[in-house]
């Protein structure tokens, strides 16, 4: 029966150590930022591409017009 106590002690330890632990919660919040962060750029790069492909299409209609085809 003391070997029971003792396993039970341990683990409450353990869990409660777990509790206080608080690496967990930042690389939580470290991965939730990262995310944050590459959503960003995939829609920074996505504008900048359709600004692109606008321009490029702007000059091909100038430039048709101002030969006449």
């Amino acid at each position: 029966m003391n070997t029971r106590l003792r396993i039970l002690n341990r683990s409450a330890r353990r869990a409660a150590r777990l509790l206080r632990d608080e690496d967990g919660p930042t690389a939580v919040e470290y991965a939730v930022m990262l995310a944050m962060i590459v959503v960003a750029c995939i829609a920074s790069v996505n504008a900048l591409a359709n600004a692109t492909a606008d321009s490029f299409d702007n000059t091909a209609t100038e430039i048709s017009n101002a030969f006449g085809s």
